[in-house]
């Protein structure tokens, strides 16, 4: 889905509420906190860390119920940015 993109297991002992995993593609960067199914119990602050790094670039809590949804998500998210081209004459 995204060619040359880096995913790395984050490790939370030193920050209770960091979401799993880490994506890098290109110079974007996206969260996923992973849960067994759509009601999984939460940890604490783990709303808070995917809510504020949500509006620094894209973290989503994902599991079977919403993984198509939230895959979609992030692939517009880590779509690269191009400026519209225009022809001219």
């Amino acid at each position: 889905m995204f060619p040359g993109c880096m995913v790395m297991k984050l490790d939370s002992g030193y920050v209770q509420g960091i979401p799993d995993l880490l994506v890098l593609h290109e110079d974007k960067w996206a969260t996923l906190e992973c849960k067994k199914y759509k009601g999984a119990k939460k940890q604490p602050n783990q709303e808070y860390y995917v809510g504020r790094m949500d509006e620094m670039s894209f973290s989503r809590f994902i599991c079977p119920e919403n993984k198509e949804e939230v895959l979609h998500e992030l692939q517009k998210a880590l779509r690269p940015w191009r400026a519209t081209c225009i022809s001219w004459c």
